[in-house]
Parts: C-alpha cells; sequence; structure tokens
C-alpha cells in the first residue's frame, strides 16, 4: 500500500456534485487516503428526460449536474469522512474569496487543489459557423477564469505544502466541433506550465491531467462503440483512473514534478 502522504491535508475539488464524475471520484480517492475534503459545485441546470437518467447518456450526465451533492457525502460519511460542502460559483471573484474564507475558518489553508470544474456547450453552438458571443464568454468563465481565481486565492493563502492539479482534455490541442471548450483547455494546459514557474519558489507544485473519453455517466452503449475503436487501449477511461492519477501529483512522491501535462486517455489523442 503507498502512503501517499495526505492524512490531514485539505483538498479543495471544484465540480463535485457528479457521482459518477472525476470531482466526485477524486474526493473519495483523497479521503480514503485521511485528507481532509472541500468539494465545491455549482448546479448546472440542461434539460433531460428523468425516465432516462436509469442508464448512462446524456440524460443521466445532466441529471447529475443539475443535482446536488447527496450521494457523494454519503459515500463520505460511509468512510468517516473529514468533509464540507460549498455551493459557490467560481466565475465570481467575490464567491472564490468567500470560499476561501470558509475553508480557511474551518480547516486552515488549502493544500491541494484541483481544478475540475468546467462548463461546455450542449446545443452545438462550438463551431466557427455557429460560435457565438455567449458560449465563448460562458465557457472561459468557468473553465479559465474561475480555475485562475481558484488558484490565485490558493497560492496568496498558501503555506508548506501546495500541489495545484488543472484538468484538461486530451483533444485540448485540436478540437475541432468545441472549438471554445477545447481551447479553454489549452489554455489551462499553458497556464499550468506559466504558474509552475511563478509558484516553483514556494514550493508549490502545479501539473494538468488530460483525459480521454471518461465514463462520468455521459457515455451511452452507442456512442461508447464508436469510440471504443480509437482507443489505442481498447477500453473507456475510468475515473478511478484520473483520481489515481490526481493523487500520485499531490503526493510526496511527486514533489519534483511540475508544469506537466499527463494524458490519461488510453493512447486516444497521442
Amino acid at each position: 500500500m503507498i502512503n501517499y502522504g495526505l492524512k490531514d491535508k485539505v483538498v479543495l475539488i471544484t465540480g463535485a456534485n457528479n457521482p459518477q464524475g472525476i470531482g466526485a471520484t477524486t474526493a473519495l480517492a483523497f479521503a480514503r487516503e485521511g485528507a481532509k475534503v472541500v468539494l465545491v459545485y455549482k448546479k448546472v441546470f440542461r434539460p433531460f428526460d428523468e425516465s432516462k437518467t436509469d442508464t448512462n447518456g446524456v440524460d443521466r450526465y445532466y441529471a447529475a449536474n443539475a443535482g446536488d451533492t447527496v450521494e457523494v457525502e454519503r459515500k463520505l460519511r460511509k468512510m468517516n469522512a473529514d468533509y464540507m460542502v460549498l455551493e459557490s460559483d467560481i466565475s465570481d471573484e467575490e464567491a472564490v474569496k468567500d470560499i476561501y474564507s470558509k475553508v480557511m475558518e474551518k480547516y486552515g489553508p488549502v493544500n491541494v487543489l484541483v481544478n475540475n470544474a468546467a462548463v461546455d456547450d450542449e446545443n452545438g453552438f462550438d463551431t466557427i459557423e455557429q460560435i457565438t458571443q455567449s458560449v465563448i464568454d460562458d465557457t472561459f468563465a468557468v473553465n479559465v477564469r474561475g480555475s485562475l481565481l481558484m488558484t490565485r486565492e490558493m497560492v496568496n493563502h498558501h503555506k508548506d505544502f501546495g500541489r495545484i492539479i488543472n484538468i484538461s482534455t486530451d483533444a485540448a490541442q485540436i478540437f475541432a466541433g468545441q472549438i471554445t471548450y477545447g481551447a479553454s483547455k489549452a489554455t489551462m494546459e499553458a497556464l499550468t506550465r506559466s504558474v509552475a514557474l511563478e509558484v516553483a519558489k514556494y514550493g508549490i507544485t502545479v501539473n494538468c491531467v488530460a483525459p480521454g473519453p471518461t465514463q462520468t455517466g455521459w457515455i451511452d452503449g452507442d456512442l461508447e462503440a464508436a469510440v471504443l475503436p480509437i482507443i489505442p487501449m481498447g477500453q473507456l477511461i475510468q475515473p478511478e483512473d484520473i483520481a489515481e492519477t490526481i493523487l500520485f501529483l499531490a503526493s510526496e512522491q511527486a514533489r519534483m514534478l511540475t508544469g506537466q501535462v499527463i494524458k490519461v486517455s488510453g493512447g486516444h489523442a497521442l
């Protein structure tokens, strides 16, 4: 059994309300290691068919992202985890300051920040022919501005141990059909390298995980059949695959690893 050195570390994870999602799975992984876990989320409402939420697909995924953290909290309580939940909007500067104020009051400085929260456009307007100002603004507000604000506050309140892990996507550099979403994630990869250089003097590492097609509840059987042939390892990535990589990047063992973008994609989009 690996000792990651994360017991009693304060870990803040954004985008943590989908029980099948990367954020929730990562929270459970850190709780397993004895960390104090802070879950931050915002409900994102999109139309879905309630009758189709019992199987994987967009309806299950949209329902999960429109919900709260009840299911995730149930699992954390079963583990006797030390955790807190904050419903907030990370794209708002004052809300971000309030998040850190509440975490500092309960736990003290954040040791590990996982910038997982992200939005995209589900209406097909994320192509160069269809793109609108609102899609651009809304996507970058959360995926870039929100993550930067969360990072700034973490650095400004830092003491001793510091790890920042950003979540990108393996197709960030070339994402035709989702150009704004892809561009926002490519921006986060660039920021990972730049911020890593700025905060190295504080002993903070900054790395990025770029998942491939991951089963967070949105991939139905038809889509899985279409995607599997382009994943060399021949299977979907699971949220646990991402969570375990994040654990390592947050660990004592990864203390000299910084400014890196690591694809966890089974060979997809290399």
